[in-house]
């Protein structure tokens, strides 16, 4: 593929952006003189702007549910310029096969699980169909790749890099850089972990001296979520919701070790090389995001059903939430393990 115009497509969500980095690498590493271009929800451009193999980011914006031809087409427009000579949309969602269509490319590389209906019959010269989900998502884009002769290599590291002018405002917001970063919010209440287990977890750190912050995401659910930990431990070390993507990124880069439940901000810190803590129950997780985490990196149980009975349900329906089963002791015990290797 020498000197090769390739736009990548990632149309989902800001933790799947990436993991795409792995397989964007192996890209670019095909040949070097090869453009790459990525394409991605304008909120997603953050954690792909600084990485310098990149060619371009292409931040299109996006309002979820609301069509944006004001935006949508001149910024169609623009992309068709550049006269791409391949495309590959890792989302498999009907947004991207439609940017897929639309880009010009000349070959358009998809898929998803299942027969191609008819938006990506048009969309893809080159379709793929996977059988289910059962790998996680980088296995999958490594799967979508071999179709163009490019192999899984042997180091699958995830690969973002700040930006470096909102370093001064990161250590402003957190001068202690020896602490441990807590994400205790999620995006579905069935993936918290209990207010009660973080309590519980934050006395067995302050006992031995280890520094915890606690965060958490900026809606109104999550935010009332940080709120009921300050009013159990008034005295413990909460950052006010963080706004800009930029200068989150920023700080969880100071941190140590990074816990939380909430697939997004592991993936960030895996991404920035800070070690990660993820504390997984769901089994959707466990199937596809929780592989690329190994057994030092991750707290697992067997008791939840959510993904053969509740999957598309915010809340748990069992007596026992299966969140409820990992113990603050086996958290604490994990951490301190993370922290004598550092």
């Amino acid at each position: 593929m020498q000197n090769t115009k390739i736009l990548a497509i990632q149309f989902k969500y800001l933790g799947d952006a990436v993991f795409i980095t792995p397989a964007l690498k192996a890209l670019k590493e095909s040949s070097p003189n090869l453009e790459l271009h990525v394409l991605v929800a304008a909120e997603i451009a953050p954690l792909l702007d600084n990485i310098s193999w990149i060619t371009k980011v292409w931040a299109m914006p996006r309002a979820r549910g609301k069509a944006q031809l004001s935006k949508s087409v001149p910024f169609v427009r623009a992309l068709r310029k550049i006269e791409f000579d391949r495309s590959v949309d890792f989302g498999g969602n009907d947004r991207g096969a439609w940017l897929s269509l639309l880009c010009g490319a000349k070959i358009r590389l998809g898929a998803n699980a299942g027969k191609p209906r008819f938006l990506q019959s048009l969309a893809y010269t080159q379709y793929l169909q996977f059988d289910g989900q059962e790998k996680s998502y980088v296995d999958l884009h490594f799967v979508l790749l071999k179709v163009w002769g490019i192999d899984m290599p042997s180091n699958l590291r995830l690969s973002i890099e700040v930006d470096v002018q909102f370093t001064n405002l990161a250590q402003l917001l957190l001068p202690n850089n020896n602490c441990v970063i807590c994400h205790i919010s999620t995006s579905q209440p069935k993936k918290d972990w209990p207010i009660a287990n973080w309590v519980e977890f934050y006395h067995l750190c302050n006992k031995t001296g280890i520094h915890l912050v606690f965060t958490a995401g900026t809606n109104a659910r999550e935010t009332d979520i940080l709120n009921a930990l300050k009013l159990a431990v008034p005295q413990a070390h909460c950052l006010a919701p963080i706004l800009q993507l930029p200068v989150f990124l920023n700080v969880l880069k100071r941190a140590k070790v990074v816990i939380a439940g909430d697939t997004g901000p592991l993936h960030f810190a895996a991404g920035l090389q800070v070690p990660t803590l993820g504390l997984f129950a769901v089994n959707s997780i466990l199937s596809q995001a929780a592989p690329m985490y190994n057994d030092a990196n991750k707290l697992t149980v067997n008791a939840c059903s959510c993904f053969a009975s509740f999957s598309k349900l915010d809340y748990c329906k069992e007596k026992l939430n299966c969140m409820s089963v990992i113990t603050p002791q086996a958290v604490f015990d994990k951490l301190m393990i993370l922290l004598s290797h550092k």
